[in-house]
Protein backbone atom coordinates (compact mmCIF):
# COMPACT_ATOMS: atom_id res chain seq x y z
CA UNK A 1 0.00 0.00 0.00
CA UNK A 2 0.94 3.66 -0.14
CA UNK A 3 -0.34 7.11 0.71
CA UNK A 4 -2.14 8.03 -2.51
CA UNK A 5 -1.97 11.83 -2.37
CA UNK A 6 1.16 12.37 -0.31
CA UNK A 7 3.29 9.97 -2.33
CA UNK A 8 2.39 11.81 -5.55
CA UNK A 9 3.26 15.19 -4.04
CA UNK A 10 6.51 13.90 -2.56
CA UNK A 11 7.48 12.28 -5.86
CA UNK A 12 7.10 15.64 -7.60
CA UNK A 13 9.71 17.39 -5.42
CA UNK A 14 12.22 18.63 -8.03
CA UNK A 15 15.16 19.31 -5.72
CA UNK A 16 15.10 19.69 -1.96
CA UNK A 17 17.24 22.79 -2.28
CA UNK A 18 14.88 24.52 -4.68
CA UNK A 19 12.77 27.41 -3.35
CA UNK A 20 9.14 26.43 -2.95
CA UNK A 21 7.92 29.55 -1.15
CA UNK A 22 9.12 33.12 -1.14
CA UNK A 23 7.53 35.36 1.48
CA UNK A 24 6.73 39.02 0.99
CA UNK A 25 9.85 40.06 2.91
CA UNK A 26 12.06 37.98 0.63
CA UNK A 27 12.51 35.00 2.99
CA UNK A 28 12.82 31.79 0.98
CA UNK A 29 11.59 28.38 2.10
CA UNK A 30 13.04 25.44 0.22
CA UNK A 31 11.24 22.21 -0.58
CA UNK A 32 13.58 20.46 1.85
CA UNK A 33 12.83 22.82 4.73
CA UNK A 34 9.09 22.54 4.24
CA UNK A 35 9.06 18.76 3.96
CA UNK A 36 11.33 18.39 7.00
CA UNK A 37 8.67 20.26 8.95
CA UNK A 38 5.96 18.11 7.36
CA UNK A 39 7.70 14.98 8.68
CA UNK A 40 7.99 16.38 12.21
CA UNK A 41 4.41 17.64 12.33
CA UNK A 42 3.02 14.37 10.99
CA UNK A 43 5.03 12.39 13.54
CA UNK A 44 3.87 14.69 16.32
CA UNK A 45 0.24 14.21 15.34
CA UNK A 46 0.69 10.43 15.47
CA UNK A 47 2.47 10.67 18.82
CA UNK A 48 -0.43 12.76 20.13
CA UNK A 49 -2.86 9.96 19.30
CA UNK A 50 -4.14 10.96 15.86
CA UNK A 51 -5.05 7.80 13.95
CA UNK A 52 -5.99 7.37 10.29
CA UNK A 53 -9.35 8.99 9.58
CA UNK A 54 -9.20 11.35 12.57
CA UNK A 55 -10.11 14.95 11.81
CA UNK A 56 -7.58 17.70 12.51
CA UNK A 57 -9.36 21.07 12.68
CA UNK A 58 -7.21 24.08 11.81
CA UNK A 59 -8.14 27.74 12.28
CA UNK A 60 -4.93 29.72 11.86
CA UNK A 61 -3.64 32.54 9.69
CA UNK A 62 -1.99 31.82 6.36
CA UNK A 63 1.66 30.85 6.67
CA UNK A 64 4.10 28.39 5.16
CA UNK A 65 3.91 26.40 8.40
CA UNK A 66 0.14 26.14 7.90
CA UNK A 67 0.75 24.66 4.45
CA UNK A 68 3.18 22.18 6.04
CA UNK A 69 0.46 21.25 8.56
CA UNK A 70 -1.94 20.40 5.73
CA UNK A 71 0.63 18.10 4.14
CA UNK A 72 1.46 16.62 7.56
CA UNK A 73 -2.18 15.66 8.04
CA UNK A 74 -2.17 13.90 4.68
CA UNK A 75 1.13 12.13 5.53
CA UNK A 76 -0.26 11.00 8.91
CA UNK A 77 -3.46 9.67 7.36
CA UNK A 78 -5.59 12.32 9.08
CA UNK A 79 -8.42 14.36 7.56
CA UNK A 80 -7.50 18.02 7.24
CA UNK A 81 -10.30 20.40 8.26
CA UNK A 82 -9.48 24.06 7.51
CA UNK A 83 -11.77 26.66 9.05
CA UNK A 84 -12.33 30.26 8.01
CA UNK A 85 -10.32 32.56 10.27
CA UNK A 86 -13.33 34.91 10.49
CA UNK A 87 -15.41 32.41 12.49
CA UNK A 88 -15.85 33.57 16.11
CA UNK A 89 -15.84 31.07 18.97
CA UNK A 90 -19.64 30.76 18.87
CA UNK A 91 -19.53 29.54 15.25
CA UNK A 92 -16.48 27.39 15.88
CA UNK A 93 -18.53 25.39 18.36
CA UNK A 94 -20.74 24.04 15.58
CA UNK A 95 -17.83 22.86 13.43
CA UNK A 96 -15.94 21.20 16.27
CA UNK A 97 -19.11 19.61 17.59
CA UNK A 98 -20.06 18.32 14.15
CA UNK A 99 -16.65 17.16 12.86
CA UNK A 100 -15.50 15.81 16.24
CA UNK A 101 -11.78 16.36 15.60
CA UNK A 102 -9.22 14.65 17.79
CA UNK A 103 -6.75 17.52 17.31
CA UNK A 104 -7.38 21.27 16.96
CA UNK A 105 -4.85 23.91 15.95
CA UNK A 106 -5.78 27.54 16.54
CA UNK A 107 -4.16 30.99 16.69
CA UNK A 108 -2.16 31.76 19.83
CA UNK A 109 -4.47 34.61 20.77
CA UNK A 110 -7.56 32.37 20.68
CA UNK A 111 -5.97 29.36 22.36
CA UNK A 112 -7.56 29.88 25.79
CA UNK A 113 -11.05 30.19 24.33
CA UNK A 114 -10.62 27.18 22.05
CA UNK A 115 -9.25 25.07 24.90
CA UNK A 116 -12.29 25.96 26.99
CA UNK A 117 -14.64 25.12 24.13
CA UNK A 118 -12.98 21.76 23.45
CA UNK A 119 -12.97 20.91 27.16
CA UNK A 120 -16.68 21.64 27.33
CA UNK A 121 -17.30 19.45 24.27
CA UNK A 122 -15.05 16.76 25.70
CA UNK A 123 -12.92 16.66 22.57
CA UNK A 124 -9.48 17.16 21.14
CA UNK A 125 -5.92 18.04 21.91
CA UNK A 126 -5.50 21.78 21.36
CA UNK A 127 -2.30 23.47 20.19
CA UNK A 128 -1.58 26.83 18.56
CA UNK A 129 0.28 28.14 15.52
CA UNK A 130 1.10 31.77 14.74
CA UNK A 131 2.62 33.46 11.72
CA UNK A 132 6.07 34.07 13.22
CA UNK A 133 6.87 30.55 14.35
CA UNK A 134 5.05 31.21 17.61
CA UNK A 135 2.45 29.08 19.36
CA UNK A 136 2.80 25.68 20.98
CA UNK A 137 2.65 23.39 17.93
CA UNK A 138 6.11 23.89 16.43
CA UNK A 139 7.87 23.61 19.78
CA UNK A 140 5.93 20.46 20.64
CA UNK A 141 6.79 18.86 17.30
CA UNK A 142 10.49 19.72 17.42
CA UNK A 143 11.56 16.48 19.13
CA UNK A 144 9.05 14.13 17.49
CA UNK A 145 10.78 10.94 16.27
CA UNK A 146 10.14 10.55 12.54
CA UNK A 147 7.53 7.93 11.71
CA UNK A 148 6.75 6.27 8.38
CA UNK A 149 4.20 7.68 5.97
CA UNK A 150 0.76 6.28 6.87
CA UNK A 151 -0.94 4.11 4.26
CA UNK A 152 -4.01 5.69 2.65
CA UNK A 153 -5.67 4.66 -0.59
CA UNK A 154 -7.48 6.65 -3.26
CA UNK A 155 -10.91 6.51 -1.61
CA UNK A 156 -9.78 7.46 1.90
CA UNK A 157 -10.66 10.94 3.09
CA UNK A 158 -7.99 13.62 2.83
CA UNK A 159 -10.03 16.65 3.85
CA UNK A 160 -13.40 17.96 4.93
CA UNK A 161 -14.35 21.45 3.81
CA UNK A 162 -17.49 23.06 5.16
CA UNK A 163 -19.71 24.87 2.70
CA UNK A 164 -20.62 28.48 3.33
CA UNK A 165 -24.01 27.60 4.80
CA UNK A 166 -25.98 30.34 3.04
CA UNK A 167 -29.10 28.18 2.85
CA UNK A 168 -28.93 26.51 6.24
CA UNK A 169 -26.30 24.99 8.48
CA UNK A 170 -22.94 24.36 6.90
CA UNK A 171 -22.31 20.93 5.42
CA UNK A 172 -18.95 19.17 5.54
CA UNK A 173 -17.90 18.07 2.04
CA UNK A 174 -15.80 14.89 2.30
CA UNK A 175 -12.92 14.97 -0.20
CA UNK A 176 -10.85 11.89 -0.91
CA UNK A 177 -7.20 11.51 -1.85
CA UNK A 178 -8.26 10.80 -5.44
CA UNK A 179 -10.62 13.80 -5.56
CA UNK A 180 -7.73 16.13 -4.77
CA UNK A 181 -4.97 14.38 -6.68
CA UNK A 182 -6.85 13.73 -9.92
CA UNK A 183 -8.10 17.31 -10.16
CA UNK A 184 -4.71 18.89 -9.46
CA UNK A 185 -3.00 16.62 -11.99
CA UNK A 186 -5.52 17.60 -14.66
CA UNK A 187 -5.02 21.30 -13.93
CA UNK A 188 -1.23 21.02 -14.09
CA UNK A 189 -1.59 19.69 -17.62
CA UNK A 190 -4.55 21.82 -18.75
CA UNK A 191 -3.01 25.09 -17.57
CA UNK A 192 0.55 24.11 -18.63
CA UNK A 193 2.21 24.42 -15.22
CA UNK A 194 5.86 23.34 -14.99
CA UNK A 195 8.76 23.59 -12.60
CA UNK A 196 9.59 26.97 -14.16
CA UNK A 197 6.39 28.54 -12.87
CA UNK A 198 6.28 31.03 -10.03
CA UNK A 199 2.72 31.55 -8.81
CA UNK A 200 1.76 34.76 -7.06
CA UNK A 201 -0.39 33.34 -4.24
CA UNK A 202 -2.52 35.91 -2.40
CA UNK A 203 -5.51 33.64 -1.70
CA UNK A 204 -6.53 32.25 1.70
CA UNK A 205 -5.71 28.58 2.26
CA UNK A 206 -8.79 27.60 4.26
CA UNK A 207 -10.65 27.38 0.95
CA UNK A 208 -10.43 24.98 -1.98
CA UNK A 209 -9.16 27.69 -4.35
CA UNK A 210 -6.06 28.70 -2.42
CA UNK A 211 -5.27 25.28 -0.96
CA UNK A 212 -6.27 22.54 -3.39
CA UNK A 213 -6.10 24.45 -6.66
CA UNK A 214 -3.20 26.86 -6.20
CA UNK A 215 -0.98 25.01 -3.74
CA UNK A 216 -1.53 21.44 -4.95
CA UNK A 217 -0.97 22.46 -8.58
CA UNK A 218 2.35 24.13 -7.80
CA UNK A 219 3.48 21.21 -5.62
CA UNK A 220 2.69 18.66 -8.33
CA UNK A 221 4.34 20.82 -10.99
CA UNK A 222 7.49 21.28 -8.89
CA UNK A 223 7.14 25.06 -9.18
CA UNK A 224 7.41 27.92 -6.71
CA UNK A 225 5.07 30.38 -4.99
CA UNK A 226 5.25 33.96 -3.79
CA UNK A 227 3.19 33.50 -0.64
CA UNK A 228 1.36 36.62 0.54
CA UNK A 229 -0.69 36.60 3.77
CA UNK A 230 -3.54 38.39 1.98
CA UNK A 231 -4.25 40.41 -1.13
CA UNK A 232 -2.67 43.85 -1.14
CA UNK A 233 -2.63 45.67 -4.48
CA UNK A 234 0.62 47.50 -3.72
CA UNK A 235 2.35 44.25 -2.76
CA UNK A 236 1.02 42.43 -5.83
CA UNK A 237 2.26 45.21 -8.12
CA UNK A 238 5.66 45.13 -6.38
CA UNK A 239 6.08 41.36 -6.62
CA UNK A 240 4.41 40.56 -9.93
CA UNK A 241 7.69 40.96 -11.88
CA UNK A 242 8.97 37.86 -10.06
CA UNK A 243 5.94 35.73 -11.04
CA UNK A 244 4.85 33.86 -14.15
CA UNK A 245 1.22 33.25 -13.10
CA UNK A 246 -1.46 34.43 -10.73
CA UNK A 247 -4.67 32.85 -9.43
CA UNK A 248 -7.26 35.25 -8.09
CA UNK A 249 -10.88 36.06 -7.36
CA UNK A 250 -12.59 38.81 -9.39
CA UNK A 251 -12.19 41.40 -6.63
CA UNK A 252 -8.40 41.15 -6.96
CA UNK A 253 -8.55 42.11 -10.62
CA UNK A 254 -10.95 44.98 -9.98
CA UNK A 255 -8.55 46.37 -7.35
CA UNK A 256 -5.54 45.96 -9.67
CA UNK A 257 -7.32 47.84 -12.45
CA UNK A 258 -7.74 50.73 -10.01
CA UNK A 259 -3.98 50.77 -9.27
CA UNK A 260 -1.93 53.28 -11.31
CA UNK A 261 1.10 50.99 -11.27
CA UNK A 262 -0.72 48.08 -12.89
CA UNK A 263 0.38 48.44 -16.51
CA UNK A 264 0.89 46.42 -19.64
CA UNK A 265 4.65 46.55 -19.11
CA UNK A 266 4.26 45.12 -15.60
CA UNK A 267 2.36 42.08 -16.87
CA UNK A 268 4.06 41.38 -20.20
CA UNK A 269 6.02 38.37 -18.88
CA UNK A 270 3.04 36.71 -17.11
CA UNK A 271 1.81 33.66 -18.99
CA UNK A 272 -1.45 33.04 -17.10
CA UNK A 273 -4.02 34.90 -15.01
CA UNK A 274 -6.92 32.76 -13.75
CA UNK A 275 -10.11 33.76 -11.94
CA UNK A 276 -12.63 31.80 -9.93
CA UNK A 277 -14.71 31.42 -6.75
CA UNK A 278 -17.16 34.08 -7.98
CA UNK A 279 -18.39 35.28 -11.39
CA UNK A 280 -16.06 37.61 -13.27
CA UNK A 281 -17.96 40.51 -14.82
CA UNK A 282 -17.57 40.65 -18.60
CA UNK A 283 -16.71 44.34 -18.14
CA UNK A 284 -13.78 43.42 -15.86
CA UNK A 285 -12.60 40.81 -18.37
CA UNK A 286 -12.61 43.37 -21.20
CA UNK A 287 -11.02 46.14 -19.13
CA UNK A 288 -8.23 43.80 -18.04
CA UNK A 289 -7.57 42.72 -21.60
CA UNK A 290 -7.43 46.32 -22.80
CA UNK A 291 -5.06 47.32 -20.00
CA UNK A 292 -2.68 44.35 -20.13
CA UNK A 293 -3.21 42.46 -23.37
CA UNK A 294 -4.01 39.32 -21.32
CA UNK A 295 -7.32 37.43 -21.38
CA UNK A 296 -8.16 36.20 -17.89
CA UNK A 297 -8.84 32.45 -17.85
CA UNK A 298 -12.09 31.93 -15.96
CA UNK A 299 -12.96 28.50 -14.63
CA UNK A 300 -15.76 26.97 -12.55
CA UNK A 301 -15.58 24.83 -9.46
CA UNK A 302 -17.08 24.40 -6.02
CA UNK A 303 -16.23 23.02 -2.61
CA UNK A 304 -17.80 19.65 -3.37
CA UNK A 305 -16.12 19.07 -6.73
CA UNK A 306 -12.92 21.11 -6.96
CA UNK A 307 -12.69 22.32 -10.58
CA UNK A 308 -15.27 21.25 -13.15
CA UNK A 309 -14.68 23.43 -16.21
CA UNK A 310 -12.14 25.85 -17.61
CA UNK A 311 -11.76 28.19 -20.52
CA UNK A 312 -9.02 26.87 -22.80
CA UNK A 313 -5.34 27.67 -22.37
CA UNK A 314 -5.11 27.93 -26.16
CA UNK A 315 -8.25 29.21 -27.81
CA UNK A 316 -10.97 31.74 -27.08
CA UNK A 317 -11.48 32.72 -23.44
CA UNK A 318 -14.97 34.11 -23.78
CA UNK A 319 -16.16 36.69 -21.21
CA UNK A 320 -19.17 35.46 -19.29
CA UNK A 321 -18.40 31.77 -19.81
CA UNK A 322 -16.48 29.22 -17.76
CA UNK A 323 -15.27 27.19 -20.70
CA UNK A 324 -15.46 23.44 -21.23
CA UNK A 325 -15.64 20.44 -18.89
CA UNK A 326 -12.14 19.43 -17.81
CA UNK A 327 -10.73 16.09 -19.03
CA UNK A 328 -12.39 13.26 -17.13
CA UNK A 329 -15.31 15.43 -15.97
CA UNK A 330 -18.78 14.89 -17.38
CA UNK A 331 -21.20 17.82 -17.26
CA UNK A 332 -24.83 18.02 -18.29
CA UNK A 333 -27.82 20.36 -17.92
CA UNK A 334 -31.02 18.99 -16.40
CA UNK A 335 -34.47 20.17 -15.44
CA UNK A 336 -34.33 21.47 -11.87
CA UNK A 337 -37.40 19.56 -10.71
CA UNK A 338 -37.59 16.36 -12.78
CA UNK A 339 -33.91 15.76 -13.49
CA UNK A 340 -34.66 15.29 -17.20
CA UNK A 341 -31.53 15.97 -19.25
CA UNK A 342 -32.09 19.06 -21.40
CA UNK A 343 -30.99 19.75 -24.97
CA UNK A 344 -28.07 22.02 -25.78
CA UNK A 345 -28.85 25.67 -25.26
CA UNK A 346 -31.60 25.19 -22.68
CA UNK A 347 -31.21 26.51 -19.15
CA UNK A 348 -31.26 24.10 -16.23
CA UNK A 349 -29.30 22.86 -13.25
CA UNK A 350 -25.71 21.77 -13.90
CA UNK A 351 -24.83 18.21 -12.91
CA UNK A 352 -21.32 16.74 -12.85
CA UNK A 353 -19.71 13.33 -12.56
CA UNK A 354 -16.04 12.44 -12.35
CA UNK A 355 -13.10 11.59 -10.09
CA UNK A 356 -13.17 15.17 -8.76
CA UNK A 357 -16.63 14.83 -7.21
CA UNK A 358 -16.70 14.47 -3.44
CA UNK A 359 -17.72 11.40 -1.45
CA UNK A 360 -20.68 13.00 0.30
CA UNK A 361 -21.60 15.25 3.21
CA UNK A 362 -20.16 14.43 6.62
CA UNK A 363 -22.76 12.75 8.85
CA UNK A 364 -25.56 13.68 6.41
CA UNK A 365 -26.45 10.51 4.46
CA UNK A 366 -29.94 11.72 3.57
CA UNK A 367 -28.64 15.03 2.25
CA UNK A 368 -25.94 13.20 0.30
CA UNK A 369 -28.48 10.89 -1.31
CA UNK A 370 -30.72 13.82 -2.23
CA UNK A 371 -27.88 15.62 -4.01
CA UNK A 372 -26.89 12.75 -6.31
CA UNK A 373 -28.83 11.28 -9.25
CA UNK A 374 -29.10 7.48 -9.40
CA UNK A 375 -26.47 7.40 -12.18
CA UNK A 376 -23.91 9.17 -9.99
CA UNK A 377 -24.20 12.74 -11.25
CA UNK A 378 -23.95 15.39 -8.52
CA UNK A 379 -26.58 18.13 -8.61
CA UNK A 380 -24.48 21.28 -8.23
CA UNK A 381 -27.33 23.70 -7.58
CA UNK A 382 -25.83 26.02 -10.18
CA UNK A 383 -28.06 26.95 -13.10
CA UNK A 384 -26.56 27.26 -16.54
CA UNK A 385 -26.55 26.30 -20.20
CA UNK A 386 -24.14 24.97 -22.81
CA UNK A 387 -23.92 26.96 -26.03
CA UNK A 388 -23.44 25.72 -29.59
CA UNK A 389 -19.63 25.80 -29.23
CA UNK A 390 -19.73 23.76 -26.02
CA UNK A 391 -18.92 26.65 -23.67
CA UNK A 392 -20.65 26.50 -20.29
CA UNK A 393 -22.49 29.60 -19.09
CA UNK A 394 -23.44 30.00 -15.42
CA UNK A 395 -26.81 31.71 -15.03
CA UNK A 396 -27.03 31.62 -11.24
CA UNK A 397 -27.89 29.39 -8.31
CA UNK A 398 -31.05 27.28 -8.32
CA UNK A 399 -31.84 28.67 -4.88
CA UNK A 400 -31.63 32.18 -6.36
CA UNK A 401 -34.20 31.43 -9.06
CA UNK A 402 -37.06 33.93 -8.80
CA UNK A 403 -40.57 32.63 -9.46
CA UNK A 404 -42.88 35.58 -10.03
CA UNK A 405 -46.49 35.15 -11.12
CA UNK A 406 -45.67 31.57 -12.15
CA UNK A 407 -42.78 32.63 -14.40
CA UNK A 408 -39.13 31.70 -13.84
CA UNK A 409 -36.65 34.57 -13.77
CA UNK A 410 -32.92 33.85 -13.78
CA UNK A 411 -31.17 36.69 -11.91
CA UNK A 412 -28.06 36.63 -14.10
CA UNK A 413 -30.08 37.62 -17.18
CA UNK A 414 -31.50 40.67 -15.41
CA UNK A 415 -28.16 41.55 -13.82
CA UNK A 416 -26.45 41.52 -17.22
CA UNK A 417 -28.91 44.08 -18.55
CA UNK A 418 -28.65 46.29 -15.47
CA UNK A 419 -24.85 46.16 -15.51
CA UNK A 420 -24.93 47.49 -19.10
CA UNK A 421 -26.68 50.70 -18.00
CA UNK A 422 -24.43 53.76 -17.93
CA UNK A 423 -23.52 54.63 -14.36
CA UNK A 424 -23.88 51.09 -12.98
CA UNK A 425 -20.88 49.30 -11.48
CA UNK A 426 -22.62 46.03 -10.67
CA UNK A 427 -25.93 44.63 -9.47
CA UNK A 428 -27.56 41.74 -7.67
CA UNK A 429 -31.08 40.56 -8.42
CA UNK A 430 -33.10 38.71 -5.79
CA UNK A 431 -36.65 37.50 -5.23
CA UNK A 432 -38.57 38.82 -2.23
CA UNK A 433 -41.95 37.67 -0.83
CA UNK A 434 -44.75 39.43 -2.71
CA UNK A 435 -48.46 39.20 -1.81
CA UNK A 436 -49.63 39.15 -5.43
CA UNK A 437 -46.83 37.50 -7.39
CA UNK A 438 -45.32 35.11 -4.87
CA UNK A 439 -41.94 36.75 -5.36
CA UNK A 440 -41.08 40.22 -6.59
CA UNK A 441 -38.02 40.75 -8.77
CA UNK A 442 -35.81 43.18 -6.88
CA UNK A 443 -32.50 44.79 -7.87
CA UNK A 444 -29.73 46.03 -5.60
CA UNK A 445 -27.36 48.28 -7.52
CA UNK A 446 -23.94 49.82 -6.97
CA UNK A 447 -23.59 53.14 -8.84
CA UNK A 448 -20.45 54.73 -10.19
CA UNK A 449 -19.22 57.60 -8.05
CA UNK A 450 -21.08 60.75 -9.01
CA UNK A 451 -23.58 58.93 -11.23
CA UNK A 452 -26.98 60.64 -11.31
CA UNK A 453 -28.97 57.43 -11.49
CA UNK A 454 -32.25 56.72 -9.76
CA UNK A 455 -34.71 53.87 -9.44
CA UNK A 456 -36.91 55.03 -12.31
CA UNK A 457 -33.86 55.43 -14.55
CA UNK A 458 -33.00 51.76 -14.11
CA UNK A 459 -36.55 50.54 -14.55
CA UNK A 460 -37.14 52.64 -17.67
CA UNK A 461 -33.81 51.51 -19.20
CA UNK A 462 -34.99 47.90 -18.96
CA UNK A 463 -38.45 48.52 -20.40
CA UNK A 464 -37.48 47.52 -23.93
CA UNK A 465 -34.77 45.05 -22.90
CA UNK A 466 -36.65 42.54 -20.77
CA UNK A 467 -40.10 41.00 -20.61
CA UNK A 468 -42.33 42.82 -18.14
CA UNK A 469 -42.30 39.94 -15.63
CA UNK A 470 -38.47 40.02 -15.53
CA UNK A 471 -38.24 43.72 -14.79
CA UNK A 472 -37.49 44.74 -11.19
CA UNK A 473 -40.40 46.04 -9.20
CA UNK A 474 -38.01 47.89 -6.91
CA UNK A 475 -34.40 49.06 -7.23
CA UNK A 476 -32.24 49.82 -4.19
CA UNK A 477 -28.83 51.47 -4.24
CA UNK A 478 -25.89 50.56 -2.01
CA UNK A 479 -22.23 51.55 -1.80
CA UNK A 480 -21.14 47.91 -2.15
CA UNK A 481 -22.66 44.45 -2.27
CA UNK A 482 -22.11 42.13 0.71
CA UNK A 483 -19.54 39.44 -0.08
CA UNK A 484 -17.97 36.48 1.63
CA UNK A 485 -14.22 36.02 1.94
CA UNK A 486 -13.94 34.59 -1.58
CA UNK A 487 -15.81 37.47 -3.19
CA UNK A 488 -19.19 35.80 -3.74
CA UNK A 489 -22.17 38.11 -3.36
CA UNK A 490 -24.20 37.05 -0.32
CA UNK A 491 -27.71 37.18 -1.71
CA UNK A 492 -29.07 35.66 1.49
CA UNK A 493 -27.94 38.81 3.30
CA UNK A 494 -29.73 40.97 0.72
CA UNK A 495 -32.89 38.88 1.02
CA UNK A 496 -32.83 39.36 4.79
CA UNK A 497 -32.15 43.10 4.49
CA UNK A 498 -35.04 43.82 2.12
CA UNK A 499 -37.39 41.02 3.21
CA UNK A 500 -40.37 43.29 4.05
CA UNK A 501 -40.27 45.36 0.87
CA UNK A 502 -43.57 44.15 -0.56
CA UNK A 503 -45.54 43.65 2.62
CA UNK A 504 -48.98 45.25 2.61
CA UNK A 505 -48.57 48.82 3.74
CA UNK A 506 -44.80 48.89 3.16
CA UNK A 507 -43.54 52.19 1.87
Amino acid sequence: MSNHLFDAIAAAIPDRGKTLIELGDGTQISYGRLFDLVERLASHLIRAGVVPGDRVAVQVEKSWENLALYLACVRAGAVYLPLNTAYPLAELEYFIGDAQPSFVVCRPESEAGVRGLCARLGRATVESLGTRGDGTLLAAAADAPIRPVVDRDAEDLAAILYTSGTTGRSKGAMLTHENLLSNAQVLVDYWRFTGEDVLLHALPIFHTHGLFVASNVILLAGGSMIFLPKFDADEVVRLLPKATSMMAVPTFYVRLLEHPGFTRALTKHIRLFTSGSAPLLAETHRAFSERTGHAILERYGMTETNMNTSNPYDGDRIPGTVGFPLPGVELRVADVESGRVLPQGEVGVLEVRGPNVFKGYWRMPEKTQAEFRPDGFFITGDVGRIDERGYVHIVGRAKDLVITGGYNVYPKEVETEIDAIAGVVESAVIGLPHPDFGEGVTAVVVREKGANLGEEDVISALADRLAKFKQPKRVFFVDELPRNTMGKVQKNVLRDTYAGTYERGAA
